[in-house]
């Protein structure tokens, strides 16, 4: 098994780097990882970020030495990596209403595609929860059907909505806050992947699967309104 590429990020953290593409082999060897980091910590870690391709590990260097945690990172990353264990099968929501999906339209002018056809191939999907980052809650998924694989903006367009699903560069995304993006809004689903008020803020863990069910706009509007007063609208079941 490849070793993976080690990178000093400063003086205070460690990149294991497997891999340049988005695979879910790749990823597994990265989730497996952060797993064995997690489950022994030597002391002086302060904390791992998983990505697509890569863990980032922050660690106090007063206290842990730099070799020694490259030796332990490496020692682990040559065991065989499986699929985490627990990983939960989300349903969410997703209305695809041009009222919902400002750019659906534009997605299926670049694609040739009807909007019709773009709601179908991006619901049909299963995705993989590969990280969190930009803002909180903004997860990266890959597993985006290929036929929607439309470059990002030149230039970003306006802020989209809350709770947008976004798609651009290959990958798809659901954003949580309004913000100026590169990329298109196709959907919007009414359920919060980052809900501060709630137990657990972030309900989808990294190395979770999503899927979308479209809704019509007054399904959204209902389940926007549980939603808002914290209730959970996605459907959940452990994966097999």
């Amino acid at each position: 098994m490849e070793s993976p590429r080690l990178l000093d990020a400063g003086e205070a953290a460690l990149v294991a780097e497997f891999g340049a593409t988005v695979d879910p082999a790749i990823h597994d060897r990265v989730l497996a990882l952060d797993d064995a980091l997690r489950s022994a910590p030597p002391e002086g870690l302060r904390e791992t970020v998983p990505t697509y391709r890569s863990l980032m590990i922050h660690y106090d260097p007063l206290v842990l030495d730099r070799d020694d945690l490259a030796a332990r990172v490496l020692a682990l990353a040559a065991q065989p990596a499986s699929a985490r264990a627990g990983a939960t099968l989300w349903t969410l929501p997703c209305c695809y209403d041009p009222a919902c999906a400002e750019d659906i339209g534009a997605v299926a002018q670049a694609t040739g595609l009807s909007v019709e056809r773009v709601a179908a191939l991006h619901a049909g999907a299963e995705y993989r929860v590969y990280m969190y980052g930009f803002a909180p809650g903004f997860a990266y998924l890959g597993g985006l059907p290929t036929e929607l694989a439309v470059s990002r903006r030149a230039t970003p367009r306006p802020p989209h909505p809350a709770n947008a699903l976004l798609i651009g560069g290959g990958l798809a995304a659901v954003g949580t806050f309004p913000m100026p993006t590169g990329w298109y809004v196709i959907g919007r689903t009414p359920e919060r992947l980052y809900a501060p008020h709630r137990p657990d803020p972030f309900p989808v863990a990294v190395g979770d699967t999503l899927r979308f069910e479209p809704i019509d706009p007054a399904t959204f509007a209902d389940l926007e309104r549980r939603a808002a007063s914290g209730e959970i609208v996605a459907q959940r079941r452990e994966a097999a």
